[in-house]
């Protein structure tokens, strides 16, 4: 019997389908916002789209996380009629659906005239000039999401105020809590493990109901499949168990934000890590000071890839744990890159500006490609930072954009973004986010009530 992570073929998905005789099979793609989209397929149409690929409604492209129609993109909409486009199937994301009796979920590719749009396939061409650069790209995702014993409904009919988080207080790596509720711990570890996933640490994080799960490393590809299945399934999860997860950037003006941190590393074409050099400072090689640097220069021109919510913004303040400048340190969590020094199995970056409601594959093809661009042109970086970098001053060349809107304009004028990700997804991205924040200045929060109502 095939299992479904053996299956890497064509061949071999059919071949697990047949033993299992299903007649229907999951499929699902990954959308701009990091939304998998999908449907079920009957046997024979699965059959024939591993083989010829199927189609799939474009307007998966052309609207936001609401459903609500972009009305400033080129590539589909009304002008266009919303045709079908192109997607193929991948084989080896193959896995069993444990909350689904006997059900298989594969992941979708767009391909074509979508794939230039694609999230999923923008990171695929990044690892591909990793690939050129005689590089492999491993990368570990962290997230932070808080849980609360409510249900959609529920939060709804609260408009999501005063919710029940599934635990009170703060209590970071609380050994009562996860021993308590060490069922609700145990299950979602098993999840990981089912669906290949795997969480190398768990454990509450400061505030109410929150968790930090750390996903084991593995090559980019593979380690954006299984952040994006995280957040998905999580949801899924916690749903069936009359709960929700969340990962908004930040869900609450008086917790703490919620990040989504990505560690990589490099490997050369005989498996030995590059960022490691014993000869130096920190064991940082020449290859990771250049990489650091690449990241850093062009941190301010890829924020809207990594904070890509007009949410993303309410985080990035001083003192809530998210830098507001593409700052660097040696082990330090005030800084946006944090350099991590250890043996060659373990030196690596993190780059800790992401926050949890970035899109996996957009975030790890930002951090991974601006790497790329400081080890082809041998950029330096600025001195490291020492101490608390929210308390310091820094060169405004690596201040970070302060709001969606101005971040989403420096990534459409940017020419280096236009040559790493292609001219027609900067294009596409730079206006989805111009939509994003439009669409929130249309409305009226309640802290504008509480301020203006009554006094002005």
């Amino acid at each position: 019997m095939i299992e479904p992570r053996d299956v890497k073929t064509v061949a071999d998905a059919k071949k697990i389908i047949e033993q299992r005789e299903l007649n229907y099979i999951k499929v699902g793609l990954f959308d701009v916002d990091g939304i998998m989209r999908g449907k079920y397929l009957s046997k024979a149409k699965f059959f024939s789209a591993l083989e010829h690929g199927f189609s799939f409604c474009d307007v998966v492209l052309g609207w936001d996380s609401k459903d609500q129609l972009y009305d400033n993109v080129s590539f589909t909409g009304w002008h266009t009629g919303f045709p079908d486009a192109h997607v193929k199937v991948i084989p080896n994301s193959c896995r069993a659906l444990p909350l689904e009796d006997n059900m298989l979920l594969f992941i979708l590719e767009f391909s074509d005239k979508a794939e230039v749009l694609c999230p999923r396939a923008t990171l695929g061409r990044v690892i591909k000039l990793c690939d050129k650069m005689g590089f492999e790209a491993f990368a570990g995702f962290e997230y932070e999401f808080f849980m609360f014993n409510e249900t959609p409904e529920s939060v709804r009919a609260k408009s999501y105020k005063n919710l029940s988080p599934i635990t009170p207080d703060f209590f970071g790596y609380s050994i009562i809590r996860n021993s308590v509720h060490s069922e609700l711990h145990h299950q979602i570890l098993q999840l990981g493990i089912d669906m290949d996933f795997p969480i190398e640490g768990l454990h509450t994080e400061t505030g109410p109901g929150v968790l930090e799960a750390a996903l084991n490393y593995d090559i980019a590809a593979n380690a954006a499949d299984k952040a994006a299945l995280f957040k998905t399934f999580i949801k899924v999860w916690a749903q069936r168990q009359n709960m929700m997860a969340t990962f908004m950037a930040k869900w609450s003006t008086d917790l703490p934000g919620q990040s989504g941190h990505i560690h990589i590393s490099l490997k050369n074409e005989q498996g030995k890590n590059v960022f490691f050099d014993n000869k130096n400072k920190h064991n940082i090689s020449d290859i990771q000071r250049h990489f650091l640097a690449g990241q850093q220069k062009l941190m301010p021109e890829f924020l809207a890839m990594i904070a890509p919510t007009v949410n993303s913004y309410s985080r990035m303040v001083p003192g809530m744990w998210a830098p507001v400048d593409a700052t660097w340190g040696v082990e330090n969590r005030t800084t946006a890159l944090r350099i991590i020094p250890g043996t060659e199995k373990s030196q690596r970056v993190e780059y800790r500006i992401t926050a949890a409601d970035a899109n996996p594959y957009l975030a790890l093809a930002a951090a991974l490609a601006s790497g790329l661009y400081g080890i082809k042109h041998k950029l330096e970086p600025l001195p490291q930072v020492s101490g608390n970098a929210y308390q310091q001053n820094h060169p405004e060349e690596i201040a970070l954009p302060r709001t969606l809107f101005e971040a989403a304009g420096r990534f459409k004028q940017s020419s280096v973004a236009k040559e790493l990700f292609g001219k027609q997804f900067v294009e596409h991205f730079a206006a989805t986010r111009e939509w994003e924040e439009r669409e929130f200045r249309k409305h009226v929060c309640d802290w504008e009530l509480q301020r203006y109502f009554e006094i002005i």
